[in-house]
């Protein structure tokens, strides 16, 4: 157990959103189609904000909030994977433009567990190199979606979204257990943004579709309604009597379907599981932070309470984090 305490959390999202019925101009499908299968009804899609702007955003929101100055930060992190450019970080842009001079600032790149992969990160930062830290999760992922191919462009949508982290031991905030898991071995199963060699001496002849999501969809099913409740498990079992209870869990909204089965597995009740995939589809490693700072700002999730939240995605991988909120 560390005494680590989320401060403040906000999210960003574009204003366009798309219904699936929008999509029935690109695709043969039909909003019952894509409810019955996958629980969202639509997403939010970029007409021209890139996943910095959107982090920028995020970002803003959280000092104001806080009443903290950007100076006041000791690190900046991103978890994307659909940065604007592979250098410089989108973390480096959004520490120049809120102007956090103090502050050293990188990208994490873990998919749809991004975000937890990073309260890991940031927690070992805040007990070695200062008292504050700020964590974003940010995708543009319509960038990568072949908006024609029904298979995977029903499901994401664009979005961001952070927290404001402290090094201050108290008795109500905690984060007391994590496990984190990589199963390369499986990752062809999830790809997108493929970089080919295309220098003038190079003889790759790889398709240019590959830029564009590619997924094995019955594989990537059965690894979550696998992996994470064991993932869950594990990190339960190391907070051991830490944890009397545990009041909501907070997993990536990839589907609803997913979320569904993982609560059976657990043999918990589904109003444990918050959702708003519905409204969002799958945002990737902005998926968790968005849902949780909807539920912190409805006064759903309060202080004191203990909460699960379980990322999972590309890599294969897949992150739990247990915290007293």
């Amino acid at each position: 157990m560390t005494g680590i305490q989320i401060v403040q959390s906000a999210s960003a999202v574009p204003a366009r959103t798309v219904v699936n019925d929008e999509l029935n101009a690109y695709m043969e499908t039909s909003d019952d189609w894509i409810t019955t299968r996958t629980g969202i009804k639509q997403r939010h899609v970029s007409t021209g904000q890139t996943t910095s702007d959107l982090c920028t955003s995020v970002a803003r929101k959280l000092l104001q909030q806080a009443g903290w100055q950007a100076a006041d930060l000791d690190f900046i992190i991103v978890a994307t994977m659909s940065p604007d450019y592979l250098t410089p970080a989108t973390a480096a842009i959004v520490q120049g433009r809120i102007g956090a001079k103090k502050a050293f600032a990188f990208d994490l790149s873990a998919a749809c567990s991004g975000f937890i992969y990073g309260l890991k990160v940031a927690e070992g930062l805040l007990q070695v190199t200062g008292s504050r830290g700020m964590l974003i999760g940010g995708e543009v992922l319509s960038k990568l979606v072949d908006w024609h191919e029904r298979s995977t462009a029903v499901l994401f949508g664009d979005g961001a979204a952070g927290v404001l982290l402290k090094n201050e031991p108290s008795q109500i905030s905690a984060f007391l257990a994590t496990d984190l898991q990589t199963f390369g071995e499986l990752s062809d199963r999830l790809t997108a943004g493929y970089q080919p060699v295309n220098s003038v001496f190079a003889t790759d002849t790889t398709a240019a579709h590959q830029k564009y999501f590619e997924m094995d969809g019955r594989a990537v099913y059965k690894f979550a309604t696998h992996e994470v409740p064991a993932s869950i498990e594990r990190a339960l079992q190391k907070a051991g009597p830490l944890v009397q209870g545990i009041d909501y869990f907070i997993l990536h909204q990839a589907n609803q379907r997913i979320i569904d089965q993982i609560a059976k597995r657990l043999n918990q009740p589904s109003d444990k599981f918050l959702s708003n995939v519905a409204a969002y589809g799958n945002t990737s490693a902005a998926s968790v932070p968005i849902l949780l700072a909807e539920a912190i700002q409805a006064g759903v999730i309060k202080r004191g309470q203990t909460i699960v939240l379980s990322g999972f995605g590309g890599g294969l991988t897949v992150g739990t984090q247990v915290i007293k909120y």
